[in-house]
């Protein structure tokens, strides 16, 4: 089914007024959920209001806690995040790192005790917006074998790096695992098989069947190897540079996955370039790219971001589609 962005905005202030945000972080927190499930990325969108709720009335997430600096030096700061919402601090600290762009030509925020952002690729867009190159990512609990072993060791540590461009940004947001958990559970309430193996079942095969992945936590690192030793390092740079939790002290419960660490770049490409050059040097590699014979006759070939705009521009003129089960759920709150 489809609804309109301002009804399923209006629905999610509602909702986060019940569960005792101030109007003003109510309006942004929604905001954020309704633009991420507008963009095609609902498993980080409407689809995670149930268990953000959840972890609400537990106590995991404060709704009150507004995050504060806890040391720093020059264009480099720590925040604790308070165990505040997680797509709150990031956006804060996303802000943050690019008011200290202005100053430094570069700003680093790293933040810790804090909960799950939502949908990471809302911070590069956020970046993205004020004409700054950005990038981040986060730590998270155990869930994606390193590569060779049996079982959870590493998290699948979203990253994303985002590029300004009149033209249309261009913004990588990818997990480390082929497809997020999100995506799995997706693809499962869905009734579909993955595109692509993305893990392995409880015989240690691999397989396209989302459910058989979620069942067995072993969802198949991006790049084999590659993909696993990226995720370590991003949760060793996230844990040091914030003085924060790492992915092995992150409680494996889906209900009480806090105290995440994450870190927050922003670069001030109007120190080193013009407008106008910035946007030729971006143009002339998307041309490139976009240039390059598709595998598939009449197909395209996409820039990271690319399908993103296609798919906001379709959901605002014909409405957001939404799983008709979550959203009577989310009603009945």
């Amino acid at each position: 089914m489809r609804i309109p962005f301002d009804t399923l905005y209006h629905e999610l202030v509602r909702l986060h007024l019940q569960v005792g945000f101030s109007p003003d972080r109510a309006a942004l927190s929604a905001r954020l959920f309704t633009e991420a499930t507008r963009d095609g990325v609902a498993s980080h969108g409407l689809n995670r209001i149930p268990r953000f709720v959840e972890m609400i009335r537990r106590g995991t997430i404060d709704v009150d806690a507004i995050p504060i600096q806890a040391g720093g030096f020059g264009a480099v700061e720590q925040w604790d995040g308070r165990g505040g919402p997680g797509n709150l601090n990031a956006h804060a600290c996303m802000a943050r790192a690019l008011t200290l762009s202005e100053k430094y030509g570069l700003g680093c925020v790293a933040l810790r005790n804090t909960n799950h952002w939502m949908r990471g690729g809302s911070y590069g867009w956020q970046a993205a917006e004020a004409g700054a190159l950005g990038m981040c990512w986060t730590n998270t609990m155990p869930n994606l074998p390193a590569w060779g072993a049996r079982e959870a060791s590493v998290g699948n540590n979203p990253i994303i790096i985002a590029v300004p461009r009149p033209d249309g940004h261009v913004v990588l947001d990818m997990a480390m695992s082929q497809f997020s958990y999100g995506t799995l559970e997706s693809y499962r309430r869905q009734g579909k098989v993955l595109p692509a193996d993305g893990g392995f079942d409880s015989e240690g095969n691999l397989t396209r069947d989302p459910a058989a992945i979620e069942a067995t936590g072993r969802a198949l690192p991006i790049g084999l190897w590659k993909g696993s030793g990226l995720a370590m390092v991003l949760d060793l740079m996230a844990s040091l540079l914030s003085g924060g939790r790492a992915t092995h002290q992150i409680s494996t419960d889906i209900h009480a996955e806090t105290g995440l660490s994450q870190v927050f770049l922003a670069f001030n490409l109007h120190r080193l370039h013009s407008s106008d050059e910035a946007a030729r040097i971006a143009d002339d590699i998307v041309a490139f790219v976009h240039a390059a014979a598709p595998i598939t006759q009449g197909e395209s070939v996409y820039y990271p971001g690319e399908r993103t705009r296609s798919v906001r521009e379709e959901n605002e003129t014909l409405g957001i589609p939404v799983d008709p089960e979550v959203w009577a759920q989310v009603q009945a709150l």
